[in-house]
């Protein structure tokens, strides 16, 4: 396997589901931000370069797509033009992954003109990942990405991260339900305090009685 991400702390490798976990404040959402880069950062390698100096852009360009804690999407923009706005490609391949995003989203296809800030919750949460995925990144970063979905919609939205797994691409989900974030993952990483403390299979994870102490900042 190629490894994707290497944070000095954990690796994550292509096509790997990985739950980022931890009480609230444990620093999930810090990292996130570090390995995007709007934050000053210990070393980090990206796909194999050592992006520690680099800006957010270059590592976006590198292939790092992002749905960050309640979507951020541009409420005015259509569905299409939110998809449009994310992609760096050339203009007929972009608009060609446009129809590709609305025919992968059922809960999109039917709008692709229906104003952002008008979409229900789960089908804003569906465009912030379709966004995210319009130029095939390699690395999937995702920040509490199912917080106040219903279980339909949640199942639909995991789905979509299997099958992003499936093509090579690397998910890192952050997520405060630690059984739901295990039931897709390979591995587990919990943060404590700003500071990995655990690294173990999600099996393992799932039926350890200390994780929830852990998740509960004990």
């Amino acid at each position: 396997m190629t490894v994707v991400l290497d944070t000095g702390d954990f690796t994550l490798e292509a096509g790997e589901i990985v739950a980022l976990l931890g009480a609230n404040g444990a620093g999930k959402t810090t990292l996130m931000e570090t390995i995007l880069g709007f934050r000053a950062s210990h070393p980090i390698r990206l796909f194999g370069e050592d992006v520690t100096a680099l800006p957010v852009e270059r590592r976006v360009a590198l292939g790092v797509g992002y749905v960050p804690e309640r979507r951020r999407l541009f409420a005015s923009l259509t569905v299409a033009e939110n998809l449009e706005a994310s992609s760096r490609l050339p203009a007929a391949q972009r608009r060609q992954r446009v129809e590709e995003m609305l025919a992968a989203f059922p809960m999109l296809g039917g709008r692709p003109d229906a104003r952002a800030w008008l979409l229900s919750g789960g089908q804003q949460q569906m465009l912030a990942l379709a966004r995210a995925l319009m130029d095939r990144p390699r690395l999937l970063l995702l920040d509490e990405p199912t917080l106040g979905l219903a279980p339909v919609v949640v199942s639909d939205l995991l789905a979509r991260l299997r099958a992003a797994a499936a093509e090579s691409t690397a998910v890192l989900l952050s997520e405060q339900r630690a059984s739901l974030a295990l039931g897709i993952a390979s591995r587990g990483v919990v943060l404590s305090g700003g500071r990995v403390v655990r690294i173990a299979p999600a099996g393992e994870l799932i039926g350890d009685p200390r994780l929830a102490d852990l998740m509960a900042g004990a």
